[in-house]
């Protein structure tokens, strides 16, 4: 009736996974329909305005290393950038950018918009048209019906979405935004487990109002970086962000709410993030503290709105206004809008395949919250992969899936998939079993050669991959060969308190010491600086990394290839885990409800013990 008569792949959802599926279905070369509410809500920041963080910038950074988008918007439209943790090893360095929110999603459309096969229709979508088991379409609130070989929901939080302040509740999906009804209750019909969840955001305040003077300044990295492996803009001038902190005089009046707090009195029934709980949570649970950090995070380059990080609450908004004004520097706080809780829909994630196609229909794919997720970072490469699936899938090409030790995306959704979640999953540098292997520094070299050869990531991106791996290679070479006088560097070791040497010694010998680093050495070895001079930063950073942990690094590489040989061995068809009776009670109910297709999966599966793998290694005959 519209545009196409066919698509190859429709979104539902405009948010993050949405915008990221979209793009790449549409530069894989499928047809594809994006679907939205509100075209111009496309990629909002509902929460903080902020990408990347502690494990989720490594996921920004394999995002973009696979031909995502996220990882170049950011770039455009930061304001700030950190980089996390750079007092530990290099498997914990996480790229953290503080955003421009409406620039941020303008980009996004803008991206969109100039991509060649995406169309857009603005509508709620009430339904998916589904035959003879396959998702063929979608219908929408006027009664039309859009056809396509695949669908893919990136609904967030709008499924049956519901706002709580204090005693008031609304139906939404986001502040101002009506939520979005008729999908949940057909996915029950055909056989699907629905849960609720639970989020929550904080009260946005005028940063004309605050005083910074009685905060602690967070300025941004002196020589910021940048997410994408591209060669995007430089970030020239940042904004600063803020510190503050609650006290206890916030913390009582914060508590003559408590008997108002949706949470606290049972209607809220979804439960929420963990590591990103309320005010009142945090007061509730850490009652001995007598205080908690607030980031004061402003939202753009120009606007006045400021983002009140770390005081995310859905008490009555006349308390969070009296509270507020508590705090250091927000004595004359004057409020946008009040913090709330929202509770929505999700689909338990044990019913998805590891391509994130649901395993009750076929061609119908699921991504971002509504697998059970949070966080802008986890919720794009869900979209990513699952737009790559949809399209490798109608157009008759292998599954693209993620091995755990390959990203930290294939552990999220490895996770999702054998272990399910009960509460809003979010990803830490703990959950991922090699992660000095996943480095947010590596992300081009382990994954733009597989970006590549699906037809996402440009020739440009692998012809700097390429450079990047020769010029590692030589830095590589020159540390093992570089040798150094006693007389060039002992007067430099003795003042950081590392022992002197008593013989011509290679570079790569003092670079191994702790507390010694390249940049370090250049700086007293002028013959290492003009030997450097000829190669790029982030080669010279990858050496470093590769010879000063090389024996980590290749013991890690050992144990995943361990892991590699269960991965290898394949379950070909359902089993009937039922009749296995060494197996024990509750392996069988899970292994059957999850039909795992390896060994290898099937052993990460919660209640799926060694014992258990051992069984089925018999059964199968290894």
């Amino acid at each position: 009736m519209f545009q196409q008569e066919e698509y190859d792949v429709i979104v539902v959802g405009a948010g993050h996974a949405g915008c990221e599926a979209a793009a790449a279905a549409a530069n894989m070369g499928s047809k594809v329909l994006l679907v939205t509410m509100n075209m111009n809500t496309i990629a909002q920041m509902s929460c903080n305005p902020a990408m990347g963080g502690v494990a989720k910038g490594q996921i920004v950074r394999e995002v973009d290393a696979l031909g995502g988008q996220s990882g170049i918007i950011t770039d455009k439209t930061m304001i700030q950038f950190r980089m996390l943790n750079r007092s530990k090893g290099p498997a914990m360095w996480s790229p953290r950018a503080q955003s421009d929110r409406m620039r941020f999603a303008e980009e996004w459309r803008m991206t969109l918009e100039q991509t060649l096969n995406v169309d857009f229709w603005q509508e709620a979508v009430t339904g998916i048209v589904v035959e003879n088991g396959t998702a063929v379409g979608v219908k929408t609130q006027l009664g039309i019906e859009f056809r396509g070989k695949s669908v893919v929901l990136t609904n967030g939080t709008f499924l049956n979405g519901l706002i709580h302040i204090g005693e008031k509740q609304f139906g939404g999906g986001r502040a101002a935004e009506k939520g979005s009804t008729g999908i949940t209750e057909q996915l029950k019909q055909l056989g699907f487990e629905a849960g609720r969840m639970k989020t929550g955001t904080p009260p946005r305040v005028d940063g004309r109002s605050l005083d910074y003077s009685k905060m602690e300044e967070q300025a941004g990295d002196e020589t910021p970086s940048k997410f994408s492996y591209l060669d995007t803009p430089a970030l020239v001038k940042q904004r600063p962000c803020y510190i503050t902190y609650t006290n206890a005089e916030v913390h009582e009046i914060l508590k003559e709410g408590f008997e108002k707090s949706p949470m606290f009195q049972g209607r809220i029934k979804g439960l929420g993030p963990r590591y990103c709980p309320s005010v009142e949570d945090k007061i509730n649970r850490f009652a001995d503290k007598d205080r908690h950090q607030i980031f004061v995070e402003p939202e753009g380059w120009s606007t006045v709105e400021v983002y009140v990080n770390g005081f995310s609450s859905s008490l009555p908004e006349d308390v969070q206004y009296r509270a507020l004004r508590k705090i250091a520097g927000f004595e004359n706080a004057k409020m946008f809008r009040p913090g709330y809780a929202i509770e929505y829909d999700f689909f338990p994630p044990t019913q998805l395949n590891l391509t994130l196609e649901t395993k009750l229909v076929q061609n119908l794919y699921f991504a971002g919250q509504i697998n059970g997720t949070t966080g802008y970072e986890e919720a794009a490469c869900q979209g990513l992969m699952a737009g790559i699936n949809a399209h490798n899938k109608v157009h008759g090409k292998e599954p693209f899936v993620l091995k755990r030790s390959e990203a930290y995306i294939g552990v999220l959704i490895d996770d999702l998939v054998n272990k399910g979640t009960d509460e809003p999953y979010r990803m830490f540098t703990s959950r991922a079993e090699h992660r000095l292997l996943l480095r947010q520094d590596n992300a081009d070299l382990r994954l733009t050669p597989l970006g590549y050869a699906l037809g996402l990531a440009s020739e440009e991106r692998m012809s700097l991959v390429r450079e990047k791996e020769e010029q590692t290679a030589a830095v590589a070479k020159l540390l093992k060969t570089h040798a150094v006088e006693p007389q060039e560097i002992n007067d430099w070791l003795t003042e950081i308190g590392s022992a002197t040497i008593h013989e011509k010694t290679r570079v790569v010998n003092l670079l191994r010491r702790p507390g010694v680093d390249l940049a370090a050495l250049a700086r007293v070895l002028p013959g290492l600086t003009l030997a450097l001079a000829p190669y790029r930063p982030d080669a010279l950073e990858q050496a470093e990394i590769l010879v000063k942990y090389e024996a980590y690094l290749e013991k890690e590489h050992q144990q995943a290839a361990r892991v590699q040989e269960l991965e290898n061995f394949t379950i070909r068809g359902r089993l009937d885990y039922k009749a296995m009776p060494a197996l024990s009670h509750e392996a069988r109910e899970k292994l059957l409800k999850i039909q795992p297709e390896t060994l290898g999966q099937a052993s990460r599966i919660s209640g799926v013990s060694p014992a258990d793998v051992s069984v089925l290694m018999v059964y199968l005959g290894r």
